[in-house]
Formats: C-alpha cells, sequence, structure tokens
C-alpha cells in the first residue's frame, strides 16, 4: 500500500452515506461495496460506487478492496446500459485535488451514454429526488433480472 501525506477523512459526505447518517438512493450492496446514485448527474442514471473500506483514493485503496469496487462496477455498468437503454458507458474516477477529486473516499463513476447527447458538466445541476429515486429502481430492475 502506498503512504499517502493526507490521512482519510471519516466525516466525507460518502462515509456519512455508508454510516446512514446521510441519505442517498442506494442501488446496490454487497459485504465491500456500495453503489447509489449521483445527486448531481453528468447523464441520465449517472451513480457511484464506493469501497466500504476507509479508502482516500486509488493511491491508498488495499488492492482486494480496489478489485471488488470494479467488479461491482462492472455489475452496475452492465444493468445502467440495461435500464436506460445507454449506447455506452463513461467510467470516471478522479484522484486528489489537482487530479479532479471533491469527495475524498475513493469513487468510481458510471455516467451512461448515448450516441449524439454530451454529458452535462460536472457538479453543475442538482436532479429532483424524485428521478433519482426512479432511476435507481430502473437500476435495481436491470440487476435483478
Amino acid at each position: 500500500m502506498m503512504t499517502q501525506t493526507v490521512a482519510y477523512d471519516d466525516d466525507n459526505i460518502f462515509a456519512k452515506i455508508l454510516a446512514g447518517s446521510m441519505p442517498c438512493h442506494k442501488i446496490y450492496e454487497d459485504e465491500d461495496t456500495f453503489a447509489f446514485m449521483d445527486i448531481m448527474p453528468r447523464s441520465k442514471g449517472h451513480c457511484l460506487v464506493i469501497p466500504k473500506s476507509r479508502a482516500r483514493n486509488i493511491l491508498d485503496v488495499e488492492l482486494d478492496d480496489l478489485a471488488k469496487v470494479m467488479a461491482t462496477v462492472q455489475k452496475l455498468s452492465r444493468a445502467v446500459l440495461q435500464a436506460f437503454d445507454a449506447d455506452g458507458v463513461s467510467i470516471q474516477q478522479a484522484n486528489e485535488a489537482a487530479g479532479g477529486q471533491v469527495v475524498f473516499h475513493l469513487h468510481v463513476h458510471i455516467i451512461p451514454r448515448f450516441d449524439g447527447i454530451k454529458m452535462g458538466p460536472p457538479a453543475s445541476t442538482m436532479e429532483e429526488p424524485d428521478v433519482l429515486k426512479e432511476n435507481a429502481e430502473k437500476i435495481r430492475q436491470a440487476l435483478a433480472e
């Protein structure tokens, strides 16, 4: 494991979501990972996968935990493609502020893509809770199939 200069912050918003002290629109959970809707989606169905372990980003995550996150990313990507009849999917992950990371808990974005439609800008518009709830349900239904 690589040593980092900045410690993990137990008060980050994703740690609070994992602890149940901050609400989210949950899609999927297993022993090691958790997935939920991005509240400022860049595309319909944009969601996030995080490890349950304390990892600031890809620079300090244990390799086994990273592998489990990526397995969930693959599973959710397939479900998102099906749920939204998307033409593709963008997988994004940022590390440290200079790399574009805003929340300092490892997270991977799954962004459905549609031919001829550009992604929205990052962190620009908060989606309505009812839309997020509906989109989460579509993904959960696709996972169940």
